[in-house]
Protein backbone atom coordinates (compact mmCIF):
# COMPACT_ATOMS: atom_id res chain seq x y z
CA UNK A 1 0.00 0.00 0.00
CA UNK A 2 1.09 3.59 -0.56
CA UNK A 3 1.91 5.77 2.44
CA UNK A 4 -0.93 7.26 4.48
CA UNK A 5 -3.59 5.07 2.92
CA UNK A 6 -6.81 4.50 4.82
CA UNK A 7 -7.01 1.10 6.54
CA UNK A 8 -10.12 0.93 8.71
CA UNK A 9 -12.29 2.73 11.29
CA UNK A 10 -12.10 2.09 15.03
CA UNK A 11 -12.85 3.73 18.35
CA UNK A 12 -11.13 7.03 19.24
CA UNK A 13 -9.49 6.73 22.69
CA UNK A 14 -10.01 10.47 23.39
CA UNK A 15 -13.73 10.34 22.58
CA UNK A 16 -14.11 7.08 24.50
CA UNK A 17 -12.52 8.63 27.59
CA UNK A 18 -15.14 11.40 27.51
CA UNK A 19 -18.06 9.16 26.64
CA UNK A 20 -18.58 10.70 23.18
CA UNK A 21 -17.72 7.79 20.86
CA UNK A 22 -20.98 5.82 20.97
CA UNK A 23 -20.63 4.28 17.52
CA UNK A 24 -17.07 3.08 18.09
CA UNK A 25 -15.80 4.09 14.63
CA UNK A 26 -14.84 7.75 14.78
CA UNK A 27 -11.10 7.09 14.33
CA UNK A 28 -9.88 6.60 10.75
CA UNK A 29 -6.60 4.62 10.83
CA UNK A 30 -3.95 4.98 8.12
CA UNK A 31 -0.98 2.83 7.26
CA UNK A 32 1.45 5.58 8.33
CA UNK A 33 0.90 4.55 11.93
CA UNK A 34 -1.60 7.22 12.92
CA UNK A 35 -5.33 7.82 13.15
CA UNK A 36 -7.50 10.93 12.70
CA UNK A 37 -10.71 11.31 14.71
CA UNK A 38 -13.68 12.59 12.69
CA UNK A 39 -15.41 13.88 15.85
CA UNK A 40 -12.82 15.46 18.17
CA UNK A 41 -10.17 16.03 15.44
CA UNK A 42 -7.46 14.35 17.54
CA UNK A 43 -4.47 12.75 15.81
CA UNK A 44 -3.67 9.43 17.49
CA UNK A 45 -0.40 7.55 17.17
CA UNK A 46 -1.08 3.88 16.51
CA UNK A 47 1.73 1.59 17.69
CA UNK A 48 2.19 -1.91 16.25
CA UNK A 49 0.31 -3.64 19.04
CA UNK A 50 -2.63 -1.26 18.84
CA UNK A 51 -2.92 -1.69 15.07
CA UNK A 52 -2.68 -5.46 15.44
CA UNK A 53 -5.49 -5.55 17.99
CA UNK A 54 -7.80 -3.04 16.31
CA UNK A 55 -7.38 -4.17 12.74
CA UNK A 56 -9.77 -6.59 11.12
CA UNK A 57 -6.81 -8.52 9.73
CA UNK A 58 -3.59 -9.32 11.50
CA UNK A 59 -0.97 -8.78 8.81
CA UNK A 60 -0.42 -5.66 6.70
CA UNK A 61 1.48 -7.65 4.07
CA UNK A 62 -1.53 -9.89 3.64
CA UNK A 63 -3.54 -6.87 2.45
CA UNK A 64 -0.72 -5.57 0.29
CA UNK A 65 -0.28 -8.70 -1.81
CA UNK A 66 -3.87 -9.89 -1.87
CA UNK A 67 -5.78 -10.13 -5.17
CA UNK A 68 -9.12 -8.37 -5.45
CA UNK A 69 -12.13 -10.35 -4.26
CA UNK A 70 -14.93 -11.32 -6.62
CA UNK A 71 -18.31 -11.38 -4.90
CA UNK A 72 -21.94 -11.75 -5.91
CA UNK A 73 -24.57 -9.11 -6.60
CA UNK A 74 -27.38 -9.33 -4.08
CA UNK A 75 -30.16 -7.12 -2.82
CA UNK A 76 -29.38 -5.64 0.59
CA UNK A 77 -32.83 -6.26 1.99
CA UNK A 78 -32.39 -4.77 5.50
CA UNK A 79 -31.37 -1.55 3.78
CA UNK A 80 -34.11 -1.77 1.09
CA UNK A 81 -31.48 -1.56 -1.67
CA UNK A 82 -32.32 -3.71 -4.74
CA UNK A 83 -29.86 -5.94 -6.58
CA UNK A 84 -30.11 -3.77 -9.71
CA UNK A 85 -28.66 -0.74 -7.91
CA UNK A 86 -25.88 -2.86 -6.36
CA UNK A 87 -25.06 -4.25 -9.81
CA UNK A 88 -25.05 -0.76 -11.34
CA UNK A 89 -22.51 0.47 -8.78
CA UNK A 90 -20.41 -2.71 -8.53
CA UNK A 91 -21.32 -3.32 -4.89
CA UNK A 92 -20.97 -7.02 -4.06
CA UNK A 93 -21.28 -9.46 -1.18
CA UNK A 94 -18.36 -11.85 -0.77
CA UNK A 95 -16.01 -13.47 1.68
CA UNK A 96 -12.74 -12.10 3.02
CA UNK A 97 -10.52 -14.15 5.28
CA UNK A 98 -13.45 -16.46 5.98
CA UNK A 99 -15.80 -13.65 6.95
CA UNK A 100 -18.76 -12.23 5.07
CA UNK A 101 -17.95 -8.82 3.66
CA UNK A 102 -19.59 -6.08 1.59
CA UNK A 103 -17.30 -5.13 -1.30
CA UNK A 104 -17.25 -1.63 -2.77
CA UNK A 105 -15.28 -1.60 -6.02
CA UNK A 106 -13.33 1.50 -7.06
CA UNK A 107 -12.47 2.17 -10.72
CA UNK A 108 -10.22 4.63 -12.54
CA UNK A 109 -11.26 6.81 -15.48
CA UNK A 110 -10.84 3.87 -17.87
CA UNK A 111 -13.18 1.81 -15.68
CA UNK A 112 -10.36 -0.47 -14.54
CA UNK A 113 -10.72 -1.90 -11.03
CA UNK A 114 -8.05 -0.23 -8.86
CA UNK A 115 -9.27 -0.71 -5.30
CA UNK A 116 -11.76 -2.33 -2.95
CA UNK A 117 -13.20 -1.26 0.35
CA UNK A 118 -14.55 -3.93 2.66
CA UNK A 119 -17.26 -3.63 5.28
CA UNK A 120 -17.64 -6.41 7.85
CA UNK A 121 -20.08 -6.99 10.67
CA UNK A 122 -19.82 -4.42 13.44
CA UNK A 123 -18.96 -1.54 11.07
CA UNK A 124 -15.38 -2.75 10.65
CA UNK A 125 -13.64 -1.55 7.52
CA UNK A 126 -10.51 -2.38 5.58
CA UNK A 127 -9.31 -1.77 2.05
CA UNK A 128 -7.04 -2.94 -0.74
CA UNK A 129 -5.58 -0.85 -3.54
CA UNK A 130 -6.45 2.77 -4.32
CA UNK A 131 -9.71 4.03 -2.79
CA UNK A 132 -8.84 7.73 -2.67
CA UNK A 133 -11.35 8.94 -5.28
CA UNK A 134 -15.12 9.29 -5.32
CA UNK A 135 -16.90 5.95 -5.25
CA UNK A 136 -19.29 5.51 -8.17
CA UNK A 137 -17.54 8.13 -10.31
CA UNK A 138 -17.09 5.71 -13.23
CA UNK A 139 -20.86 5.74 -13.89
CA UNK A 140 -21.19 9.42 -14.64
CA UNK A 141 -19.72 11.84 -17.15
CA UNK A 142 -21.83 14.97 -16.87
CA UNK A 143 -25.15 16.21 -15.50
CA UNK A 144 -27.06 19.09 -14.01
CA UNK A 145 -26.81 17.85 -10.42
CA UNK A 146 -24.58 15.40 -8.60
CA UNK A 147 -25.25 14.18 -5.06
CA UNK A 148 -22.26 13.36 -2.84
CA UNK A 149 -22.87 11.20 0.25
CA UNK A 150 -20.66 10.14 3.15
CA UNK A 151 -20.77 6.38 2.59
CA UNK A 152 -21.42 3.72 -0.01
CA UNK A 153 -24.69 2.54 1.55
CA UNK A 154 -25.92 6.14 1.63
CA UNK A 155 -24.99 6.50 -2.03
CA UNK A 156 -26.88 3.31 -2.91
CA UNK A 157 -29.88 4.56 -0.89
CA UNK A 158 -30.04 7.85 -2.80
CA UNK A 159 -29.60 5.97 -6.08
CA UNK A 160 -32.45 3.65 -5.08
CA UNK A 161 -35.00 6.43 -4.57
CA UNK A 162 -33.89 8.03 -7.86
CA UNK A 163 -34.04 4.76 -9.81
CA UNK A 164 -30.30 4.94 -10.52
CA UNK A 165 -30.91 7.67 -13.12
CA UNK A 166 -29.14 10.65 -11.59
CA UNK A 167 -25.45 11.11 -10.69
CA UNK A 168 -24.73 10.03 -7.12
CA UNK A 169 -21.29 9.26 -5.65
CA UNK A 170 -19.71 8.86 -2.22
CA UNK A 171 -16.57 9.99 -0.46
CA UNK A 172 -14.53 6.94 0.60
CA UNK A 173 -13.20 7.70 4.08
CA UNK A 174 -15.89 9.46 6.08
CA UNK A 175 -16.30 13.12 6.99
CA UNK A 176 -12.67 13.52 8.06
CA UNK A 177 -11.46 12.73 4.54
CA UNK A 178 -14.19 14.56 2.60
CA UNK A 179 -12.31 17.78 1.86
CA UNK A 180 -9.17 15.98 0.71
CA UNK A 181 -11.19 13.72 -1.59
CA UNK A 182 -13.09 16.62 -3.18
CA UNK A 183 -9.89 18.60 -3.68
CA UNK A 184 -8.64 15.67 -5.75
CA UNK A 185 -11.89 15.50 -7.74
CA UNK A 186 -12.49 19.26 -7.95
CA UNK A 187 -11.74 19.69 -11.68
CA UNK A 188 -14.04 16.81 -12.62
CA UNK A 189 -16.87 18.12 -10.45
CA UNK A 190 -16.40 21.75 -11.45
CA UNK A 191 -16.35 21.10 -15.20
CA UNK A 192 -19.06 18.45 -15.52
CA UNK A 193 -21.87 19.40 -13.14
CA UNK A 194 -23.88 22.58 -12.69
CA UNK A 195 -24.76 21.88 -9.05
CA UNK A 196 -23.05 19.87 -6.34
CA UNK A 197 -25.41 18.58 -3.62
CA UNK A 198 -23.53 17.64 -0.44
CA UNK A 199 -25.58 15.09 1.52
CA UNK A 200 -23.16 14.14 4.28
CA UNK A 201 -24.29 12.77 7.64
CA UNK A 202 -26.60 14.97 9.68
CA UNK A 203 -24.24 15.14 12.67
CA UNK A 204 -21.56 17.56 13.82
CA UNK A 205 -18.62 16.07 11.84
CA UNK A 206 -20.78 15.69 8.70
CA UNK A 207 -22.19 19.21 8.80
CA UNK A 208 -18.76 20.72 9.45
CA UNK A 209 -17.22 18.69 6.62
CA UNK A 210 -20.01 19.79 4.25
CA UNK A 211 -19.24 23.41 5.02
CA UNK A 212 -15.50 22.91 4.45
CA UNK A 213 -16.15 21.14 1.15
CA UNK A 214 -18.62 23.76 -0.09
CA UNK A 215 -16.04 26.50 0.45
CA UNK A 216 -13.76 24.80 -2.11
CA UNK A 217 -16.03 25.71 -5.03
CA UNK A 218 -17.13 28.88 -6.73
CA UNK A 219 -20.04 30.76 -5.11
CA UNK A 220 -23.43 29.26 -5.92
CA UNK A 221 -21.99 25.92 -7.04
CA UNK A 222 -22.70 23.92 -3.88
CA UNK A 223 -25.87 23.15 -1.95
CA UNK A 224 -25.98 21.39 1.41
CA UNK A 225 -28.85 18.93 1.83
CA UNK A 226 -30.06 18.23 5.34
CA UNK A 227 -31.93 15.03 6.16
CA UNK A 228 -34.42 14.54 9.02
CA UNK A 229 -32.32 11.66 10.38
CA UNK A 230 -28.61 10.83 10.45
CA UNK A 231 -28.11 9.70 6.84
CA UNK A 232 -29.77 8.60 3.61
CA UNK A 233 -29.56 4.90 4.47
CA UNK A 234 -31.51 5.41 7.69
CA UNK A 235 -34.01 7.55 5.79
CA UNK A 236 -34.65 4.77 3.27
CA UNK A 237 -34.96 2.09 5.96
CA UNK A 238 -37.60 4.22 7.70
CA UNK A 239 -39.57 4.53 4.47
CA UNK A 240 -38.78 8.24 4.12
CA UNK A 241 -38.02 8.04 0.40
CA UNK A 242 -39.73 11.37 -0.27
CA UNK A 243 -37.61 13.05 2.41
CA UNK A 244 -34.45 12.16 0.48
CA UNK A 245 -35.85 13.60 -2.75
CA UNK A 246 -37.04 16.73 -0.96
CA UNK A 247 -33.65 17.20 0.68
CA UNK A 248 -32.00 17.15 -2.75
CA UNK A 249 -34.37 19.56 -4.48
CA UNK A 250 -34.80 21.91 -1.54
CA UNK A 251 -31.14 22.08 -0.55
CA UNK A 252 -30.22 25.77 -0.12
CA UNK A 253 -27.26 27.28 -1.94
CA UNK A 254 -24.28 27.39 0.40
CA UNK A 255 -23.16 30.84 1.40
CA UNK A 256 -20.17 31.50 3.66
CA UNK A 257 -21.02 32.69 7.16
CA UNK A 258 -22.35 36.21 7.13
CA UNK A 259 -23.42 36.29 3.47
CA UNK A 260 -27.17 36.92 3.42
CA UNK A 261 -29.67 37.40 0.64
CA UNK A 262 -31.36 40.73 1.36
CA UNK A 263 -34.75 39.22 0.47
CA UNK A 264 -34.34 36.72 3.32
CA UNK A 265 -34.18 39.49 5.94
CA UNK A 266 -36.84 41.85 4.59
CA UNK A 267 -38.74 41.88 7.90
CA UNK A 268 -35.76 43.01 9.98
CA UNK A 269 -34.56 45.50 7.38
CA UNK A 270 -37.92 47.17 6.91
CA UNK A 271 -38.80 47.41 10.60
CA UNK A 272 -38.90 51.00 11.86
CA UNK A 273 -35.38 52.21 12.56
CA UNK A 274 -34.70 53.01 16.21
CA UNK A 275 -32.23 55.90 16.26
CA UNK A 276 -31.20 55.45 19.91
CA UNK A 277 -31.31 52.77 22.61
CA UNK A 278 -30.30 55.23 25.34
CA UNK A 279 -29.42 58.92 25.66
CA UNK A 280 -26.46 60.89 26.96
CA UNK A 281 -27.08 63.01 30.03
CA UNK A 282 -26.23 66.13 28.02
CA UNK A 283 -28.55 67.60 25.36
CA UNK A 284 -25.83 69.03 23.13
CA UNK A 285 -24.23 65.61 22.73
CA UNK A 286 -27.59 64.03 21.93
CA UNK A 287 -28.22 66.73 19.33
CA UNK A 288 -25.14 65.76 17.31
CA UNK A 289 -24.89 62.01 17.98
CA UNK A 290 -28.66 61.18 18.12
CA UNK A 291 -27.99 59.20 21.31
CA UNK A 292 -26.42 55.85 22.19
CA UNK A 293 -27.00 52.63 20.24
CA UNK A 294 -26.28 49.02 21.00
CA UNK A 295 -23.90 47.39 18.54
CA UNK A 296 -21.69 50.51 18.49
CA UNK A 297 -18.34 51.49 20.03
CA UNK A 298 -18.18 55.02 21.42
CA UNK A 299 -14.65 56.09 22.32
CA UNK A 300 -13.98 59.02 24.65
CA UNK A 301 -10.50 60.48 24.51
CA UNK A 302 -8.77 63.24 26.48
CA UNK A 303 -5.46 64.17 28.02
CA UNK A 304 -4.33 63.15 31.48
CA UNK A 305 -6.47 64.43 34.38
CA UNK A 306 -9.19 65.94 32.20
CA UNK A 307 -12.01 63.91 33.78
CA UNK A 308 -12.60 60.95 31.47
CA UNK A 309 -13.45 58.58 34.32
CA UNK A 310 -16.00 60.98 35.80
CA UNK A 311 -17.65 61.35 32.39
CA UNK A 312 -17.93 57.55 32.16
CA UNK A 313 -19.55 57.39 35.59
CA UNK A 314 -22.04 60.09 34.59
CA UNK A 315 -22.89 58.09 31.44
CA UNK A 316 -23.28 54.81 33.33
CA UNK A 317 -25.43 56.41 36.03
CA UNK A 318 -27.67 58.10 33.45
CA UNK A 319 -28.18 54.87 31.48
CA UNK A 320 -29.14 53.01 34.68
CA UNK A 321 -31.54 55.71 35.85
CA UNK A 322 -33.27 56.14 32.49
CA UNK A 323 -33.37 52.38 31.81
CA UNK A 324 -33.80 50.71 35.25
CA UNK A 325 -34.08 47.18 33.89
CA UNK A 326 -31.05 47.30 31.61
CA UNK A 327 -27.83 45.48 32.55
CA UNK A 328 -24.52 47.33 32.72
CA UNK A 329 -20.97 46.02 33.08
CA UNK A 330 -18.29 48.38 34.38
CA UNK A 331 -14.63 47.50 33.74
CA UNK A 332 -12.36 50.14 35.32
CA UNK A 333 -8.74 49.09 35.04
CA UNK A 334 -7.21 52.08 36.86
CA UNK A 335 -9.34 52.06 39.99
CA UNK A 336 -10.76 49.63 42.53
CA UNK A 337 -14.37 48.50 42.46
CA UNK A 338 -14.84 50.49 45.70
CA UNK A 339 -13.73 53.70 43.96
CA UNK A 340 -16.04 52.97 41.01
CA UNK A 341 -18.94 52.23 43.35
CA UNK A 342 -18.35 55.38 45.41
CA UNK A 343 -18.22 57.39 42.17
CA UNK A 344 -21.64 56.14 41.06
CA UNK A 345 -23.11 56.48 44.55
CA UNK A 346 -21.79 60.06 44.79
CA UNK A 347 -23.75 60.98 41.68
CA UNK A 348 -26.88 59.58 43.33
CA UNK A 349 -26.11 61.48 46.55
CA UNK A 350 -25.15 64.64 44.65
CA UNK A 351 -22.06 64.97 46.81
CA UNK A 352 -18.56 63.50 46.95
CA UNK A 353 -19.04 60.68 49.40
CA UNK A 354 -15.40 59.67 49.63
CA UNK A 355 -14.55 63.18 50.92
CA UNK A 356 -17.45 63.34 53.39
CA UNK A 357 -16.08 62.43 56.80
CA UNK A 358 -19.54 62.61 58.38
CA UNK A 359 -21.16 59.96 56.16
CA UNK A 360 -22.49 56.94 58.06
CA UNK A 361 -22.53 53.32 56.98
CA UNK A 362 -26.31 53.37 57.00
CA UNK A 363 -26.33 56.28 54.57
CA UNK A 364 -23.83 54.54 52.33
CA UNK A 365 -25.97 51.41 52.28
CA UNK A 366 -28.98 53.50 51.33
CA UNK A 367 -27.14 55.08 48.36
CA UNK A 368 -25.74 51.69 47.42
CA UNK A 369 -29.26 50.25 47.27
CA UNK A 370 -30.49 53.11 45.10
CA UNK A 371 -27.75 52.54 42.52
CA UNK A 372 -27.20 48.80 42.67
CA UNK A 373 -30.44 47.50 44.19
CA UNK A 374 -31.83 46.28 40.86
CA UNK A 375 -29.08 43.63 40.65
CA UNK A 376 -28.16 44.78 37.15
CA UNK A 377 -24.68 46.30 37.60
CA UNK A 378 -21.60 44.08 37.29
CA UNK A 379 -18.09 45.21 38.25
CA UNK A 380 -14.84 43.44 37.37
CA UNK A 381 -12.41 43.28 40.26
CA UNK A 382 -9.18 43.71 38.31
CA UNK A 383 -6.48 46.35 38.10
CA UNK A 384 -3.87 47.03 35.41
CA UNK A 385 -2.89 45.20 32.24
CA UNK A 386 -4.37 41.83 31.29
CA UNK A 387 -4.47 39.19 28.59
CA UNK A 388 -6.73 40.56 25.80
CA UNK A 389 -8.29 37.11 25.36
CA UNK A 390 -9.41 37.21 29.00
CA UNK A 391 -11.01 40.62 28.44
CA UNK A 392 -12.97 39.32 25.44
CA UNK A 393 -14.07 36.28 27.44
CA UNK A 394 -15.26 38.45 30.35
CA UNK A 395 -17.27 40.75 28.08
CA UNK A 396 -18.89 37.77 26.37
CA UNK A 397 -19.82 36.36 29.79
CA UNK A 398 -21.25 39.72 30.92
CA UNK A 399 -23.50 39.79 27.84
CA UNK A 400 -24.49 36.13 27.59
CA UNK A 401 -24.35 35.12 31.24
CA UNK A 402 -25.48 38.30 33.01
CA UNK A 403 -27.75 39.92 30.42
CA UNK A 404 -25.62 43.06 30.22
CA UNK A 405 -26.45 45.44 27.34
CA UNK A 406 -23.94 48.23 28.02
CA UNK A 407 -20.22 47.90 28.78
CA UNK A 408 -17.94 50.64 30.12
CA UNK A 409 -14.22 49.95 29.52
CA UNK A 410 -11.93 52.48 31.20
CA UNK A 411 -9.46 52.33 29.56
CA UNK A 412 -8.06 50.45 26.55
CA UNK A 413 -4.50 51.79 26.74
CA UNK A 414 -3.73 50.06 30.05
CA UNK A 415 -4.57 46.61 28.67
CA UNK A 416 -1.21 46.39 26.90
CA UNK A 417 0.76 48.57 29.32
CA UNK A 418 2.46 45.57 30.88
CA UNK A 419 3.72 44.11 27.62
CA UNK A 420 7.46 43.38 27.55
CA UNK A 421 9.16 43.49 24.18
CA UNK A 422 5.88 43.28 22.26
CA UNK A 423 4.35 45.43 19.56
CA UNK A 424 1.87 47.65 21.41
CA UNK A 425 0.33 49.08 18.25
CA UNK A 426 -0.31 45.66 16.73
CA UNK A 427 -1.74 44.35 19.99
CA UNK A 428 -4.15 47.29 20.18
CA UNK A 429 -5.13 46.65 16.56
CA UNK A 430 -6.02 43.07 17.47
CA UNK A 431 -7.94 44.15 20.57
CA UNK A 432 -9.99 46.72 18.67
CA UNK A 433 -10.74 44.23 15.87
CA UNK A 434 -11.97 41.69 18.41
CA UNK A 435 -14.02 44.31 20.28
CA UNK A 436 -15.60 45.40 17.00
CA UNK A 437 -16.62 41.81 16.23
CA UNK A 438 -17.87 41.32 19.76
CA UNK A 439 -20.26 44.28 19.91
CA UNK A 440 -21.78 43.17 16.60
CA UNK A 441 -22.09 39.56 17.75
CA UNK A 442 -23.53 40.36 21.18
CA UNK A 443 -25.45 43.54 20.23
CA UNK A 444 -24.08 45.46 23.21
CA UNK A 445 -23.07 49.09 23.43
CA UNK A 446 -19.40 49.64 24.34
CA UNK A 447 -18.31 52.92 25.97
CA UNK A 448 -14.55 53.02 25.67
CA UNK A 449 -11.85 55.34 27.06
CA UNK A 450 -8.58 55.97 25.23
CA UNK A 451 -5.61 58.17 26.09
CA UNK A 452 -4.13 60.69 23.67
CA UNK A 453 -0.61 61.29 22.46
CA UNK A 454 0.97 64.54 23.56
CA UNK A 455 0.44 67.14 20.82
CA UNK A 456 3.08 69.52 19.56
CA UNK A 457 2.97 72.89 21.25
CA UNK A 458 0.22 73.42 23.81
CA UNK A 459 -0.61 70.35 25.91
CA UNK A 460 -4.10 68.93 26.39
CA UNK A 461 -4.11 69.94 30.05
CA UNK A 462 -3.57 73.50 28.79
CA UNK A 463 -6.65 73.31 26.57
CA UNK A 464 -5.23 71.93 23.28
CA UNK A 465 -7.88 70.70 20.85
CA UNK A 466 -8.33 66.96 20.47
CA UNK A 467 -8.14 65.18 17.10
CA UNK A 468 -8.39 61.63 15.76
CA UNK A 469 -4.72 61.65 14.85
CA UNK A 470 -3.81 62.00 18.54
CA UNK A 471 -5.36 58.69 19.64
CA UNK A 472 -2.61 56.84 21.42
CA UNK A 473 -1.15 53.54 20.29
CA UNK A 474 -3.22 52.53 17.25
CA UNK A 475 -5.14 54.19 14.43
CA UNK A 476 -7.62 51.31 14.59
CA UNK A 477 -9.13 52.83 17.75
CA UNK A 478 -10.46 55.67 15.62
CA UNK A 479 -11.14 53.56 12.54
CA UNK A 480 -13.21 50.88 14.29
CA UNK A 481 -15.13 53.14 16.65
CA UNK A 482 -18.56 54.34 15.55
CA UNK A 483 -18.17 57.60 17.44
CA UNK A 484 -15.09 59.31 18.83
CA UNK A 485 -15.63 62.08 21.34
CA UNK A 486 -12.82 64.31 22.57
CA UNK A 487 -12.83 66.21 25.86
CA UNK A 488 -10.70 69.36 26.31
CA UNK A 489 -10.00 71.50 29.39
CA UNK A 490 -7.42 74.11 30.34
CA UNK A 491 -6.45 73.16 33.87
CA UNK A 492 -4.15 76.19 34.14
CA UNK A 493 -6.82 78.83 33.51
CA UNK A 494 -8.13 79.98 36.94
CA UNK A 495 -11.50 80.94 35.50
CA UNK A 496 -12.10 77.96 33.22
CA UNK A 497 -10.14 75.13 34.84
CA UNK A 498 -13.37 73.29 35.65
CA UNK A 499 -14.99 73.83 32.23
CA UNK A 500 -14.62 71.03 29.63
CA UNK A 501 -15.39 71.23 25.93
CA UNK A 502 -16.95 68.10 24.43
CA UNK A 503 -16.06 67.71 20.76
CA UNK A 504 -17.41 65.01 18.39
CA UNK A 505 -14.46 63.95 16.22
CA UNK A 506 -16.15 61.09 14.35
CA UNK A 507 -19.81 60.23 13.92
CA UNK A 508 -20.55 57.27 11.68
CA UNK A 509 -24.29 57.39 12.43
CA UNK A 510 -25.22 60.89 11.25
CA UNK A 511 -21.95 62.42 10.06
CA UNK A 512 -22.30 65.48 12.32
CA UNK A 513 -19.11 66.58 14.08
CA UNK A 514 -17.83 69.54 16.04
CA UNK A 515 -18.34 71.01 19.51
CA UNK A 516 -21.40 69.45 21.15
CA UNK A 517 -21.48 71.14 24.54
CA UNK A 518 -19.45 72.38 27.49
CA UNK A 519 -19.53 70.74 30.92
CA UNK A 520 -18.97 72.48 34.24
CA UNK A 521 -17.47 70.40 37.03
CA UNK A 522 -18.95 71.18 40.46
CA UNK A 523 -16.24 70.68 43.06
CA UNK A 524 -18.83 70.25 45.82
CA UNK A 525 -21.15 67.69 44.23
CA UNK A 526 -18.64 66.12 41.83
CA UNK A 527 -21.18 66.40 39.02
CA UNK A 528 -20.49 67.44 35.43
CA UNK A 529 -23.34 69.72 34.40
CA UNK A 530 -24.02 70.99 30.91
CA UNK A 531 -23.64 74.72 30.31
CA UNK A 532 -27.03 75.71 28.88
CA UNK A 533 -25.61 78.72 27.08
CA UNK A 534 -23.45 76.49 24.90
CA UNK A 535 -25.42 73.28 25.06
CA UNK A 536 -27.33 72.64 21.89
CA UNK A 537 -24.88 71.43 19.33
CA UNK A 538 -22.88 74.60 18.69
CA UNK A 539 -20.86 74.36 15.46
CA UNK A 540 -18.67 77.45 15.81
CA UNK A 541 -15.43 75.53 15.24
CA UNK A 542 -13.58 76.39 12.09
CA UNK A 543 -12.89 72.87 10.81
CA UNK A 544 -13.99 69.25 10.86
CA UNK A 545 -11.14 67.10 12.15
CA UNK A 546 -10.51 63.91 10.25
Amino acid sequence: MTANKFLYHTQCPHCAAQGRDRSGDNLAVYDGGFGNCMKCKAKVKMDTDTVHVKRVYTNNEQDKNMDFIVGEYEAIEPRKIPESICRQYGYQIGERFGEKAHIANFYDDSKTLIGQKYRMKGKRFSCNGDISGLWGKQLWTTGKKIVITEGELDCLSVATVQGGKWPTVSIPNGAAGAKKCLMKEMEWLQNNFDEIILMLDNDEPGLEAAKECAELFEPGKCRIAKLPVKDASECLMLGKDAEIINAIWRAPVFRPDGIINANDVVDSICAAYKPADALYPWGGLNEITRGLRKGEIVTFCAGTGIGKSQIMRELAYHILKENPTTGLGYIALEESIKRTSFGLMSIEADRLLHLDETITEAELREYHGRVFGNNNVYLWDHWGSLDPAVLISKIRYLANGCGVQWIVLDHISIIVSGMVGGDERRELDNIMTNLRKLVEELNVGLLLVSHLKRPEGKAHEEGAKTSLGQLRGSASIGQLSDLVIGVERNQQDPEKKHVSTVRVLKNRFSGDTGVACTLNYNTTTGRMVEDDALAIGTQEEEEIIF
